[in-house]
């Protein structure tokens, strides 16, 4: 953690991305390009800081999209590929999408074959995306291959399937896992649909590479890649990760509005885990604070509770060195990827702004929030 985050200059609260740790991670994921002969892509579901998008676009091919807003942000602030997968569409949404993207996914041969005579004959390469019946997720909320999922059609499903136009499979089944879980994916979907795969031109094996993480052994997952490709040279692989683009780039800062006391001691923070970060609440996880310990670990135990309304808008306890003052910070730290996009304005909480500590050190505001972006949110 850089003590930059408490430089007075950077407001409270706000979200900081540090651009130098975002540029190490891309540049390992260009090594993976580089060396397995894959394509990245950036999943905009986990990461559209489109600030950053400048630098993203020197490394990864492009992004990937979930609606129609996020393939117009990729087309107008990143200008590379763009590829769209969307559990369904509608009718308006292929009207708009089939002039912003270059790879489309759909979730079922329903879908597919709605809109099968709008795609063919653009020049855009159309896929369907797989359940492959195989998990690998810890957090069912997370699992696409969890038994019920809506997700990807099975193998079941496809026999008998008219495929013609489809030109790639879309497979994602993965959530910050390793490189063996690629590697037991893809040897599943070898299994599953091996005799459709001499028929296709990519596969796109979806998110959940986490590769920037630390300990991640990165020459398997090449490995991994190249040896699926030498069994099936005909075919090119795309990766689309979000985490691992943003993975421990930067952080949020927030500090202590009041201390009260019921059953312990209770800091009140300027931010809400429910508006702010709630994945905290969604998965759940406790995210790691800076300079501070398990409860019990270090001498004043503090839970940390959000600024709203909502009576579980508490993020978890952790022990301090010191006593906590009125006013000091409180650093949550890794806050970049699934924060900043899963962010609401509930209860008319300061919305935390958005900032970068540029390569130079210095600390840029890229956007403040104010009360007519609450309102211009409601009617």
């Amino acid at each position: 953690m850089s003590d930059i985050m408490l430089n007075p200059v950077i407001p409270s609260p706000c979200y900081v991305c540090e651009e130098s740790k975002l540029e190490h991670n891309l540049q390992i994921m260009e090594r993976v390009q580089r060396e397995a002969g894959v394509d990245i892509i950036l999943a905009l579901k986990g990461f559209a800081m489109w600030s950053t998008f400048d630098l993203v676009g020197k490394y990864l091919k492009g992004c990937t999209a979930s609606s129609v807003w996020e393939a117009k942000l990729a087309k107008f602030e990143m200008g590379k590929e763009v590829h769209a997968f969307s559990p369904a569409y509608k009718p308006a949404d292929m009207d708009e999408l089939l002039n912003l993207v270059n790879h489309i996914s759909f979730n079922s041969l329903g879908q597919w074959q709605r809109y099968k005579e709008q795609v063919l004959g653009r020049g855009i390469s159309a896929g369907i995306r797989l359940n492959p019946e195989h998990r690998e997720a810890e957090t069912e909320l997370y699992d696409p291959s969890a038994p019920g999922s809506r997700l990807g059609i099975r193998v079941a499903d496809l026999a008998g399937a008219d495929l013609s136009g489809i030109e790639g499979f879309h497979v994602h089944n993965l959530c910050e896992c390793d490189s063996y879980a690629t590697e037991r994916t893809l040897l599943a979907v070898e299994k599953r649909f091996a005799k459709w795969l001499p028929s296709i031109k990519w596969l796109n094996l979806g998110g959940g590479h986490l590769m920037t993480k630390k300990g991640y052994n990165l020459q398997h997952l090449i490995d991994t890649l190249i040896q699926f490709k030498q069994r099936h040279p005909h075919i090119h692989i795309i990766l689309e990760p979000g985490s691992a683009v943003a993975w421990q780039t930067g952080s949020l800062v927030s500090e202590v509005v009041d201390i009260v006391e019921n059953e312990g001691q209770i800091a009140i923070l300027d931010i809400s885990a429910t508006g702010h970060m709630p994945d905290v609440l969604e998965m759940p996880y406790r995210p790691m604070v800076t300079g501070a310990g398990e409860p019990g670990e270090k001498a004043f135990d503090y839970k940390l509770g959000g600024n709203s309304c909502l009576a579980g808008d508490v993020i978890d306890t952790y022990s301090f060195d010191h006593k906590l003052a009125v006013g000091e910070r409180v650093i949550f730290e890794d806050m970049i990827h699934y924060t900043m996009v899963k962010t609401t304005f509930f209860n008319g909480v300061e919305h935390p702004a958005i900032g970068i500590i540029r390569t130079t050190g210095e600390f840029e505001l890229i956007r403040e929030f104010n009360y007519q972006d609450f309102r211009n949110r409601l009617s």
